[in-house]
């Protein structure tokens, strides 16, 4: 039996702390401030990064260095026969093609996963790779799988402010001045590859209700059942770590049974959408 290992990037809301206990290899997400770099759980923690965000720095964000990605593989590879790479959703970055390419000089050692995920969904991807590779699969039947699985998540998000996708010009100043002028709160969806918006809020309760029944929604009509033998239930959030947990109590409410489990956004993701924004995640169970 080859011996696989799973590697990931920080987008997956995996830490360095946290991939030592679970197994896996965390590829940092890097960072420019100024003429500063860095480095996601390396020389940026969560708490650093939005004191840099409130401070108004201009941010920016970018994918890892071929040199990054190839060194860890290569240290990786003294220990192990195989690589399953699994980076973030190849239509939110070009690190997954970067990543593709850099595998070809690999002669099929690394196999790089296109499953078009981002945080918790990522994460479970990540999970979902370790159980195939203890139960004997090799590197292609575990990415095989998992772009096969790719449509089986959502992710349903809902911002606090419209200041961030303002900044970075994902909607207009008009767009934003009225949004904010009629307090409202924009739920946005991750489908696979996109990024879209999906619903309107006009307080933080309403919201949380449009994604619970949203998830609600997914696992009846998409997965096969409201059912914690069928699917996984997750929270993300940037920087309001109690919302996040009133919002966990909420879901573990709406859906008895469930095990739900919480990480902050990555920051890649959070410099795009800022502080105070809520998520909730449902992800198909894989049957191993």
């Amino acid at each position: 039996m080859k011996k696989v290992a799973v590697v990931t990037d920080s987008n997956s809301g995996i830490t360095q702390e946290d991939a030592g206990e679970l197994g896996v290899f965390v590829v940092p997400m890097p960072f420019t401030v100024g003429e500063d770099d860095y480095f996601e759980g390396i020389n940026l923690t969560q708490e650093g990064f939005y004191e840099l965000l409130k401070s108004d720095a201009e941010i920016m964000t970018s994918q890892p260095s071929p040199d990054t990605v190839t060194r860890l593989w290569d240290d990786v590879l003294k220990e192990y026969d195989e690589i399953v790479h699994i980076p973030m959703s190849s239509g939110l970055s070009g690190s997954c093609q970067t990543a593709k390419m850099l595998a070809e000089d690999y002669d099929g050692r690394v196999e790089v996963v296109n499953n078009q995920r981002i945080s918790v969904t990522q994460r479970q991807s990540c999970i979902d790779a370790l159980k195939l590779a203890s139960k004997g699969s090799d590197a292609a039947a575990i990415r095989a799988v998992l772009e096969e699985d790719k449509f089986n998540s959502s992710i349903y998000i809902m911002l606090d402010t419209l200041y961030y996708l303002k900044k970075g010009g994902r909607i207009t100043p008009a767009a934003a001045a009225l949004g904010t002028l009629l307090r409202l709160k924009p739920v946005l969806q991750i489908q696979g590859d996109k990024l879209d918006a999906f619903s309107k809020a006009r307080t933080t309760s309403q919201g949380k209700n449009i994604m619970i029944e949203a998830v609600r929604n997914d696992m009846e009509k998409r997965f096969g059942g409201i059912d914690p033998s069928i699917c996984n239930l997750q929270i993300a959030y940037t920087y309001d770590r109690d919302a996040a947990e009133n919002l966990k109590k909420e879901v573990e409410a709406a859906f008895p049974g469930f095990k739900v489990h919480m990480d902050p956004l990555s920051l890649s993701v959070a410099c795009h959408i800022g502080p105070g924004a809520l998520a909730v995640a449902c992800t198909k169970k894989l049957k191993y």
